[in-house]
């Protein structure tokens, strides 16, 4: 194909580029605030002026040929680089007015990202979110694979990607509200003793949560090592109702049930002699250029720690 012939249009690009980030043409339409056809026909129309096949259709999931997988990388970079232009070149538009994508571990998508949202969208009003909850380990793989461009995590597992420390909290033992629990108060310090011999709910093999508890040592003893885990759960509302219902107890954030314990018909102790706390990250791929909507909200949680610091001092 001659230069002179292309047509190629940036729409195109951006249809291309979501529907290999989420695999789905219906997922890359919700991202982009678009209709599924309108995604379909950006990619067709784009597949017909390059004179190759960019996407593999079949199967559940949308897979790249080697030739997307070549392109794709340049897409990403081209839309970047397009609006960066863009807001050197126009006076008039001040500020990024795009999607900004999120990749978010369940803690921080719960306890830090809402409150983080609204007081961006306070700044950037233009801006829309989209966002994705998972697990730590989907989150950084997501993002290495430049599926969204700023992620929050429990655990750093890529060097590929930048971690930069947000926030600290305390892992605690939840159990149902039952006559073993009663004799203590939320919050309260409890020796392993009492929950020994007890069925744990857990999160899926991903989960930060899960890869802390591993480490969790009490008195030089690792205490969750040869736990009975009664059942695996994708999602920490759904371990919690499980615990709930009296099935088994668990780990979790602090920061996930100290506010909601008693409705949600759980109790929450800590572990006497355990120690461990988690810390969470800011992730983004280092290797990457970020979109504008992703630079303007990176510096945005930086100006917050910076103001959070002085205030200390």
């Amino acid at each position: 194909m001659r230069y002179e012939e292309e047509t190629m249009e940036f729409r195109q690009l951006e249809a291309f580029v979501n529907a290999v980030k989420y695999k789905s043409f219906s997922k890359a339409a919700d991202a982009a605030f678009l209709t599924q056809p309108t995604i379909s026909t950006h990619v067709s129309n784009l597949e017909i002026e390059l004179g190759v096949k960019l996407l593999n259709r079949t199967g559940r999931e949308i897979l790249l040929t080697p030739q997307g997988q070549e392109f794709y990388s340049y897409a990403v970079d081209l839309l970047n680089t397009r609006e960066k232009a863009l807001l050197s070149v126009q006076a008039a538009r001040t500020e990024p007015d795009g999607v900004l994508e999120i990749q978010t571990s369940s803690i921080p998508g719960q306890a830090y990202l809402p409150k983080l949202m609204e007081d961006f969208h306070r700044e950037y009003p233009h801006v829309r979110f989209f966002v994705e909850q998972s697990d730590s380990r989907i989150v950084n793989d997501n993002l290495m694979n430049q599926r969204g461009n700023i992620g929050f995590t429990g655990y750093k597992g890529n060097p590929g990607l930048c971690y930069e420390p947000l926030f600290h909290d305390e892992m605690v033992l939840i159990t149902p509200d039952n006559e073993r629990y009663r004799p203590y108060a939320d919050g309260e310090e409890i020796p392993a003793e009492v929950f020994e011999g007890e069925s744990f709910v857990l999160r899926e093999d991903g989960s930060g949560t899960k890869q802390e508890m591993e480490k969790a040592v009490v008195d030089g003893r690792a205490i969750f090592k040869d736990i009975e885990v009664i059942a695996r759960m994708s999602s920490m509302t759904a371990v919690k109702r499980v615990v709930s219902r009296g099935l088994g107890i668990s780990i979790v954030s602090e920061q996930i049930v100290r506010q909601t314990a008693r409705q949600e018909g759980i109790r929450y102790f800590r572990i006497r002699g355990l120690m461990q706390k988690r810390t969470f990250y800011l992730v983004y791929n280092k290797n990457v250029c970020l979109s504008p909507e992703a630079e303007a909200f990176l510096n945005f949680i930086h100006s917050r720690q910076e103001t959070a610091i002085q205030a200390e001092e």
